[in-house]
Protein backbone atom coordinates (compact mmCIF):
# COMPACT_ATOMS: atom_id res chain seq x y z
CA UNK A 1 0.00 0.00 0.00
CA UNK A 2 1.44 3.35 -0.63
CA UNK A 3 -0.37 5.02 1.95
CA UNK A 4 -3.70 5.72 0.43
CA UNK A 5 -5.89 4.26 2.83
CA UNK A 6 -9.01 2.96 1.23
CA UNK A 7 -12.44 3.49 2.33
CA UNK A 8 -14.80 0.48 2.23
CA UNK A 9 -18.16 0.38 0.85
CA UNK A 10 -21.17 0.94 2.99
CA UNK A 11 -23.84 -1.50 2.94
CA UNK A 12 -27.47 -1.25 3.60
CA UNK A 13 -30.25 1.91 3.44
CA UNK A 14 -30.05 5.06 4.12
CA UNK A 15 -32.33 6.80 6.61
CA UNK A 16 -34.35 8.47 3.72
CA UNK A 17 -34.69 5.65 1.96
CA UNK A 18 -36.32 3.50 4.82
CA UNK A 19 -38.50 6.90 5.42
CA UNK A 20 -39.88 6.56 2.23
CA UNK A 21 -40.38 2.88 1.89
CA UNK A 22 -42.46 3.65 5.49
CA UNK A 23 -44.11 6.42 3.63
CA UNK A 24 -45.41 4.10 0.73
CA UNK A 25 -46.36 1.47 3.34
CA UNK A 26 -48.71 3.91 4.75
CA UNK A 27 -50.29 5.49 2.13
CA UNK A 28 -51.22 1.94 0.56
CA UNK A 29 -52.12 0.60 4.35
CA UNK A 30 -54.41 4.43 4.44
CA UNK A 31 -56.53 3.36 0.83
CA UNK A 32 -56.76 -0.18 1.59
CA UNK A 33 -57.67 -0.30 5.21
CA UNK A 34 -61.73 0.94 4.49
CA UNK A 35 -61.96 -1.34 1.75
CA UNK A 36 -61.08 -4.26 4.03
CA UNK A 37 -63.78 -2.75 6.60
CA UNK A 38 -66.45 -2.18 3.51
CA UNK A 39 -65.91 -5.66 2.55
CA UNK A 40 -66.12 -7.31 5.70
CA UNK A 41 -69.47 -5.07 6.70
CA UNK A 42 -70.75 -6.45 3.22
CA UNK A 43 -70.25 -9.95 4.14
CA UNK A 44 -72.07 -9.67 7.53
CA UNK A 45 -75.20 -7.77 5.86
CA UNK A 46 -74.94 -10.93 3.34
CA UNK A 47 -75.17 -13.12 6.40
CA UNK A 48 -77.79 -10.95 7.83
CA UNK A 49 -79.46 -11.12 4.92
CA UNK A 50 -79.24 -14.69 4.21
CA UNK A 51 -80.96 -15.37 8.10
CA UNK A 52 -83.58 -13.34 7.24
CA UNK A 53 -84.35 -14.81 3.97
CA UNK A 54 -84.21 -18.22 5.91
CA UNK A 55 -87.06 -16.78 8.68
CA UNK A 56 -88.99 -15.78 6.00
CA UNK A 57 -88.78 -19.21 4.96
CA UNK A 58 -89.51 -20.70 8.27
CA UNK A 59 -92.23 -18.32 8.67
CA UNK A 60 -94.21 -19.15 5.59
CA UNK A 61 -93.79 -23.13 6.57
CA UNK A 62 -95.29 -21.93 9.90
CA UNK A 63 -97.96 -19.91 8.11
CA UNK A 64 -99.30 -23.31 6.38
CA UNK A 65 -99.40 -25.16 9.31
CA UNK A 66 -101.49 -22.65 11.02
CA UNK A 67 -102.73 -20.24 9.19
CA UNK A 68 -101.41 -17.00 10.67
CA UNK A 69 -98.04 -15.65 11.78
CA UNK A 70 -99.28 -15.20 15.36
CA UNK A 71 -97.02 -16.74 18.36
CA UNK A 72 -94.15 -17.26 16.08
CA UNK A 73 -91.99 -15.16 18.23
CA UNK A 74 -90.49 -16.54 21.43
CA UNK A 75 -92.57 -17.05 23.96
CA UNK A 76 -95.54 -17.24 22.02
CA UNK A 77 -95.28 -13.68 21.55
CA UNK A 78 -96.50 -11.67 18.27
CA UNK A 79 -93.45 -10.06 18.33
CA UNK A 80 -89.74 -9.89 18.70
CA UNK A 81 -87.24 -12.33 18.50
CA UNK A 82 -88.74 -15.97 16.73
CA UNK A 83 -89.33 -18.80 18.67
CA UNK A 84 -86.17 -21.23 18.90
CA UNK A 85 -88.07 -24.14 17.21
CA UNK A 86 -89.36 -21.86 14.47
CA UNK A 87 -85.40 -20.71 13.51
CA UNK A 88 -82.34 -20.30 15.05
CA UNK A 89 -79.45 -17.97 13.63
CA UNK A 90 -75.44 -18.35 13.38
CA UNK A 91 -73.18 -16.67 16.30
CA UNK A 92 -72.21 -14.49 13.29
CA UNK A 93 -75.66 -12.92 12.80
CA UNK A 94 -76.48 -12.30 16.12
CA UNK A 95 -73.25 -11.07 16.90
CA UNK A 96 -73.79 -8.21 14.90
CA UNK A 97 -77.33 -7.85 14.22
CA UNK A 98 -80.95 -8.23 16.21
CA UNK A 99 -82.80 -9.96 13.90
CA UNK A 100 -86.99 -9.57 15.18
CA UNK A 101 -90.32 -10.39 13.83
CA UNK A 102 -93.22 -7.77 13.77
CA UNK A 103 -96.41 -9.38 13.06
CA UNK A 104 -99.44 -6.72 11.33
CA UNK A 105 -102.83 -8.29 11.49
CA UNK A 106 -104.32 -6.38 9.21
CA UNK A 107 -106.25 -3.64 11.19
CA UNK A 108 -108.18 -6.17 13.51
CA UNK A 109 -107.63 -6.57 17.41
CA UNK A 110 -107.11 -10.32 17.13
CA UNK A 111 -103.80 -11.79 17.18
CA UNK A 112 -105.03 -15.06 15.60
CA UNK A 113 -105.78 -13.21 12.29
CA UNK A 114 -102.39 -11.70 11.88
CA UNK A 115 -102.14 -12.15 7.78
CA UNK A 116 -98.88 -10.47 8.11
CA UNK A 117 -95.55 -9.97 9.63
CA UNK A 118 -92.02 -7.68 8.89
CA UNK A 119 -88.75 -8.93 9.82
CA UNK A 120 -86.31 -6.34 11.16
CA UNK A 121 -82.38 -6.52 11.09
CA UNK A 122 -81.18 -3.59 13.65
CA UNK A 123 -77.14 -3.36 13.64
CA UNK A 124 -75.31 -3.81 17.04
CA UNK A 125 -72.03 -4.13 18.00
CA UNK A 126 -69.11 -3.53 15.41
CA UNK A 127 -72.04 -3.32 13.01
CA UNK A 128 -73.55 0.08 14.77
CA UNK A 129 -72.68 2.33 12.86
CA UNK A 130 -73.44 0.91 9.20
CA UNK A 131 -74.08 2.89 6.46
CA UNK A 132 -77.23 0.88 5.52
CA UNK A 133 -78.67 0.89 9.33
CA UNK A 134 -81.45 -1.35 10.07
CA UNK A 135 -82.92 -3.69 7.25
CA UNK A 136 -86.31 -4.98 6.80
CA UNK A 137 -88.20 -7.70 4.77
CA UNK A 138 -92.05 -8.03 4.73
CA UNK A 139 -93.90 -10.73 3.87
CA UNK A 140 -94.77 -9.52 0.49
CA UNK A 141 -91.07 -10.15 0.04
CA UNK A 142 -90.10 -6.50 -0.45
CA UNK A 143 -87.39 -5.14 1.06
CA UNK A 144 -85.66 -2.08 1.82
CA UNK A 145 -82.97 0.02 4.14
CA UNK A 146 -82.20 3.02 5.10
CA UNK A 147 -79.66 2.88 1.87
CA UNK A 148 -81.50 1.07 -1.16
CA UNK A 149 -78.46 -0.16 -2.56
CA UNK A 150 -77.64 -2.40 0.43
CA UNK A 151 -79.54 -5.18 -0.14
CA UNK A 152 -77.42 -6.14 -3.73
Amino acid sequence: MNGILKMKEAKGFTLIELMIVVAIIGIIAAIGYPSYQESTAKARRGVAQGAMMGLSSALERYYTQENHYSDAAAASADTGAPAADLYSFETSVSDFYTITISKTDGGTSDTATAQTYELSAVPKAGMTGDRCGTMMLNSAGVKTADEPDCWR
